[in-house]
């Protein structure tokens, strides 16, 4: 019988469906031009709501849940390396949809597409903006209208990110089964459906140890995900049917994104150190990425994400000093049982 709880292992969330999620801390990008992917500079430490019920807000136990610890205008990207079986995944920032810019939805749709399709799709490091590009995620506080949700909505209510999974429908799923277990005796290879990833993370400072905070549950500062600077990205067509996918979710899970100074309230826990230094890791050498799939086709760009403006433009020009990576730095790329996690209302 299929496991139908969203699991967190390690930092890693599990959805039904074999879809595996990691939360990749990386460089912000500058807000002009259009660049190469950034790396992955770690996974953000992942923790229960349900775990943390007396020092978290109210809310966020409704909610449910998993999460987070992300500085003022940190950036990220989400790896679905290691999801085992094709699914369909929706990413929300705020409760809107990372891929179309509809409203959140418990139903797929394709016109226009409101997911992702895994593991074909490797990543996702941010809003599909523009023909082959996605702006980057960038952690912002609610209330100043910075984040998407405040830009296409009007509003900001939710904050944080959301992720709903769907599985192929059983005759579907069979099919692809079936077709993955000749293919396997065939070539002799150990049965496995993987996702493209990206080049293995910097080892992260360790989180110290420290008793848990006896402070009682308050309203935390809330944050969202709004946007930074462009990058070349496709968000891939999904070349099945809709009638392929099962018409109800097989899971989903409320991601909160939490300010350092909160997390450690919380969680009695460090948080990550503050993220790299740009300029740096550049004149250092170390990699940027490419990466192309010439047999894929793109979703269309969405207008409406489109017409999100950078975090920037709300929170002051960014006066990080920025390096452009030297071509021989861009490298080209591609041609288990865990808690489970309490869902919420949202």
């Amino acid at each position: 019988m299929a496991d139908d709880a969203v699991r967190i292992g390690g930092n890693t969330l599990r959805l039904p469906g074999g879809v595996r999620v990691r939360f990749m801390r990386t460089l912000r990008l500058p807000e002009t031009g259009t660049h190469e992917l950034p790396p992955g500079l770690g996974e953000f430490p992942v923790r229960r709501v349900e775990d943390h019920a007396d020092t978290v807000p109210a809310e966020w136990r409704a909610r449910g849940g998993v999460m987070l610890p992300v500085y003022l205008r940190e950036a990220m990207w989400l790896s679905f390396a290691g999801s085992t079986e094709p699914a369909a995944l929706q990413v929300g920032v705020g409760k809107v949809c990372a891929v179309s810019g509809r409203p959140w939805s418990s139903l797929l749709a394709q016109d226009p597409q409101n997911y992702v399709v895994l593991p074909r799709q490797p990543w996702l490091d941010g809003i599909n903006s523009g023909k082959g590009t996605v702006r980057q995620f960038v952690a912002v506080p609610l209330g100043l209208g910075a984040t998407v949700e405040g830009q296409v909505t009007a509003e900001e209510v939710w904050g944080g990110l959301q992720l709903q999974s769907f599985r192929l429908n059983d005759a579907e799923l069979a099919k692809w089964r079936e077709w993955e277990r000749r293919r396997t005796v065939s070539t002799r290879s150990v049965k496995s459906v993987s996702a493209f990833g990206a080049a293995p993370p910097a080892p992260g400072a360790a989180m110290a140890a420290a008793p848990a905070s006896a402070a009682r549950a308050r309203s935390a500062p809330a944050m969202g995900l709004g946007v930074g600077g462009s990058m070349r990205q496709e968000v891939y067509v999904d070349e099945r049917s809709r009638g392929a996918w099962a018409r109800e979710p097989a899971g989903r899970v409320f991601v909160h994104l939490v300010t350092p100074p909160e997390w450690r309230r919380i969680t009695g826990e460090a948080p990550p150190p503050s993220p790299v230094d740009r300029a740096a890791y550049t004149r250092a050498g170390l990699p940027w990425f490419e990466y192309y799939d010439d047999a894929a086709q793109d979703v269309a760009p969405s207008d409406t994400l489109g017409s999100v403006r950078p975090v920037g433009e709300w929170l002051g020009d960014d006066h990080e000093p920025w390096q452009e990576p030297a071509p021989h730095q861009v490298k080209q790329l591609g041609d288990a049982p865990g808690e489970p996690v309490e869902d919420g209302d949202w």
